[in-house]
């Protein structure tokens, strides 16, 4: 495998290969990657620079290095590096609730100056509506809004798998995020989807960004609090 310093830090490099590979499942979580010597073989780098990829790996929770027992695969989701905090959508799953996922609609939106997202992607955006259901009942209207360079429309895109994974396999690489959160009207289709009348309810605002700073993601989610409360949980 060849790598350029025109294209950046080589330690960069070589960590994104082992990332993807992490992604990929060819190093499967709860497995070791190989070790720093045949890593050193493998990538024609130094010592000091294999260890560098390594380290920030594991700075964003992809991997866990054990004194004398390796480096252990840990996380493959791409969001890992972002937070210690378990996915929500996990977390209700381990609470023992089914989530089902329903994709509404996906389109291109032409966007002019003065929009809102006109600010985060130009000229052109996707958007996708979805519905997250608990035990079958509507909990989470969103709306997703993506750059247009992306391929996506409800054939490139499983709606039942991970939208974070999937923008992974295309490249997207997710560096920081902002999450906010509201308490305002459903509006008029929020309603409908969830089955609810109009109500101040939950809103959260989540702004992704790759590591050129660009915006991957924009998306606002309406909760039906009153079926569960968003939780956020941390490991210490």
């Amino acid at each position: 495998m060849m790598f350029s310093k025109k294209r950046g830090p080589i330690y960069l490099q070589i960590k994104e290969a082992i990332k993807d590979r992490i992604l990929s499942d060819a190093y499967p979580v709860g497995q070791n990657i190989p070790t720093e010597g045949l890593l050193v073989e493998e990538f024609g780098a130094s010592k000091i620079t294999i260890r560098r990829a390594v380290e920030e790996l594991a700075n964003e929770g992809y991997l866990h290095k054990q004194s004398g027992k390796g480096t252990k695969v840990i996380s493959n989701k791409p969001f890992s590096k972002l937070s210690k905090g378990q996915n929500f959508t996990e977390y209700l799953k381990d609470a023992g609730f089914e989530v089902t996922k329903e994709l509404l609609s996906v389109q291109l939106m032409h966007l002019k100056e003065g929009d809102k997202l006109f600010a985060y992607f130009g000229k052109a955006c996707y958007e996708a509506k979805r519905c997250f259901k608990l035990d079958g009942k509507p909990y989470i209207y969103f709306k997703h809004y993506f750059p247009a360079w992306i391929e996506f429309n409800n054939k490139t895109w499983n709606d039942q798998s991970s939208l974070y994974l999937f923008m992974a396999e295309k490249g997207i690489d997710f560096h920081s995020f902002t999450d906010e959160f509201d308490v305002e009207l459903n509006p008029e289709q929020a309603c409908e989807v969830l089955e609810m009348d109009l109500k101040p309810m939950l809103k959260r605002i989540r702004t992704s960004f790759d590591e050129m700073n660009r915006c991957v993601e924009y998306a606002e989610a309406f909760y039906d609090t009153s079926l569960h409360r968003y939780v956020v949980k941390l490991e210490i």
